[in-house]
């Protein structure tokens, strides 16, 4: 029997998103800006204490949908449980993008809004970072007089670690008349700056949060997106009934209730940002300003040697190398012991690349 399966067009052009490899317990993951830390001692007892009979019956979201929402400073007709962060992306092109409409985004950046795009089958329109990571204003601005379905911007960007502040972003908002604008801000803890305030201003303006990175919940999947009311309850017509499950909604509600935790980690992160970026400086490694739980740096073309030599030593990192340049890894900032291993064994295995038959002198 010969069948042949009607598969749409767009999912055959497509290339599968590489998530990081299998088999990555008991290393040192600093290449996919986990919390190695943990999440809060509160999550695991908030989660030991559900039964049985709970977790055979479908979630209810009112009450936690409340209390979440006073996390984030927002009323509950204003904030939309997902199943994590991707999900919280996946929904507006389910609302708002038709095949062969565009979208606008700035490479490189989180893959996931190409992702998205690509299966919907709409085109994806780039503006790319500068040299020194600069966000490209002219060239969004230019690009939203061809009026995008929607333009998504990570604030601060993943992998470059850039952040755009008040002035870009009401720039951005006053062009974007018929465009959604999605400010992905899954880092928004480590840079003192969110759109929150600005959705009762913007009602084109969306803001896509995570519980994964500074609540340290990426395994339990939960997203949120945040807008006015009356724009959020077209982004609900496209969502299906329970989205998020029960123990991703206690464990939130058990790290928003420890903010203590959360501060304790964003300074530790912040301090060992400063710490990692001086520690390479004085190596001749080229790192670039963060507002992230990670630190991009550029070690040339000896990178791609040093970061395969630290994943045979069981250090991970994601090496950026084919859609940056040779050299360019971002690293997350892990525990100050992680940190601290890093640093001593990139002293002892990296090389400079020679310039012009000289090799640089290291510090």
């Amino acid at each position: 029997m010969k069948v042949q399966l009607p598969v749409r067009r767009a999912i055959l052009s497509r290339r599968t998103y590489e998530a990081p490899a299998e088999g990555r317990g008991g290393k040192v993951r600093l290449d996919f800006n986990e919390n190695t830390s943990g999440c809060s001692p509160a999550v695991r007892r908030a989660l030991a204490k559900l039964t049985g009979k709970q977790l055979a019956m479908y979630p209810e979201y009112r009450k936690p949908t409340e209390r979440l929402a006073r996390y984030f400073g927002v009323h509950p007709e204003e904030l939309l449980l997902t199943n994590g962060g991707d999900d919280a992306l996946r929904v507006f092109f389910d609302t708002f993008i038709e095949p062969h409409t565009s979208i606008l985004i700035c490479e490189p950046t989180f893959p996931m809004y190409r992702y998205w795009a690509e299966i919907a089958g709409a085109r994806v329109c780039a503006a790319r970072y500068g040299d020194n990571m600069e966000f490209p204003l002219e060239d969004v601005l230019r690009g939203l007089r061809q009026n995008p379905r929607a333009l998504f911007i990570a604030n601060p960007n993943n992998p470059t670690g850039t952040l755009i502040g008040e002035k870009e972003l009401r720039s951005i908002l006053q062009a974007a008349t018929r465009t959604v604008v999605v400010m992905d801000e899954a880092y928004s803890e480590f840079s003192d700056f969110t759109a929150l305030p600005w959705i009762h201003e913007y009602p084109q303006l969306f803001v896509a949060r995570t519980f994964s990175k500074v609540a340290g919940l990426a395994s339990l999947r939960l997203g949120a997106v945040i807008g006015c009311a009356e724009s959020l309850a077209l982004v609900r017509r496209a969502m299906p009934p329970y989205p998020v499950n029960l123990a991703a909604l206690t464990a939130a509600e058990a790290a928003a209730g420890d903010p203590a935790r959360m501060r304790t980690y964003v300074a530790e992160v912040k301090r060992l940002r400063v710490w990692v970026a001086k520690e390479f400086c004085g190596l001749g490694v080229k790192t670039y300003p963060s507002a992230g739980n990670f630190l991009l740096a550029d070690f040339g073309p000896t990178g791609p040697a040093l970061f395969r030599k630290l994943e045979r030593q069981g250090i991970l990192l994601r090496d950026r190398s084919k859609d940056m340049g040779s050299g360019f890894v971002r690293i997350t900032m892990g525990t100050s012991a992680e940190m601290g291993r890093l640093v001593k064994i990139v002293r002892k295995e990296w090389k400079p690349a020679a310039r012009n038959g000289i090799t640089p002198k290291v510090n």
